[in-house]
């Protein structure tokens, strides 16, 4: 009896947690559409609904963070820092951001919808192959950013480097590229940014960059660790940037 009432308190302080976190978000759309825009939520019952089911499913993705994936991270991330090679763990930290970001099914998405726009604007020919493989390029590209952004973003947290410095240079480096960058790549490379940071790519990175923080002293998991997220989201709008200006 215990046992179910602790497990019931568990859930409670899950799902309380969870409204916690989302409602800025909640209060921001409520805003916008009773003050700004001044008209009634459409289907009101369904937005409770889809928002009671939201709040349900981020407390089960943190929970599932918290009991499988983040200890998978920290042993992982002890194993190496016991190993004492640095360049084993920048190799396995490059393999798990490029194998999580090729397979992630949001930039499968947005890369066929990418390739289909680019032949409608005649930057690639109008057939199936042509779209495939610009599509398959655009991943390729957006794979080996993230790869290249977890190894600097594990490079960083073992030399205790600021993190406020590489993003702030990252987003001014975004901003002039913009400027030069062909228009009908621009959107879809702030998409890219934004669907790395998905259902397969945010959990196994956040728990090695938790647990990589967490067996080194001096280390700040939600800093240093959730720091990762930030560069996996940043470097593939540089990239993919620099891939419209030169394909």
């Amino acid at each position: 009896m215990q046992e179910f009432a602790y497990l019931l308190s568990a859930i409670f302080r899950r799902l309380a947690g969870s409204m916690r976190d989302l409602a800025p978000i909640v209060l921001v759309i409520a805003f916008f559409q009773i003050v700004v825009i001044r008209q009634p939520f459409p289907n009101l019952w369904n937005v409770i609904t889809g928002l009671a089911c939201v709040v349900v499913g981020l407390g089960l993705f943190i929970q599932g963070l918290e009991s499988g994936l983040f200890p998978i991270g920290e042993a992982l991330a002890q194993g190496f820092a016991r190993k004492g090679s640095v360049i084993a763990l920048l190799a396995f930290a490059f393999c798990l951001g490029f194998s999580t970001t090729i397979a992630e099914p949001a930039l499968i998405a947005v890369a066929g919808k990418a390739a289909a726009v680019a032949s409608e604007a005649g930057v690639i020919q109008d057939n199936d192959t042509a779209r495939d493989s610009y599509a398959l390029s655009l991943r390729l590209v957006v794979a080996f950013s993230v790869g290249a952004a977890i190894v600097l973003g594990v490079f960083r947290i073992l030399k205790g480097w600021p993190i406020h410095y590489l993003i702030i240079g990252g987003y001014v480096m975004v901003t002039v590229m913009t400027v030069f960058a062909p228009p009908e790549i621009v959107g879809i490379a702030y998409d890219s940014g934004g669907v790395t940071t998905s259902t397969i790519t945010v959990p196994l990175v956040t728990a090695l960059g938790v647990g990589l923080a967490s067996s080194i002293r001096g280390r700040s998991p939600m800093v240093d660790g959730f720091g990762l997220i930030a560069f996996a989201s940043l470097t593939p709008m540089i990239c993919v940037m620099g891939f419209g200006m030169v394909a």
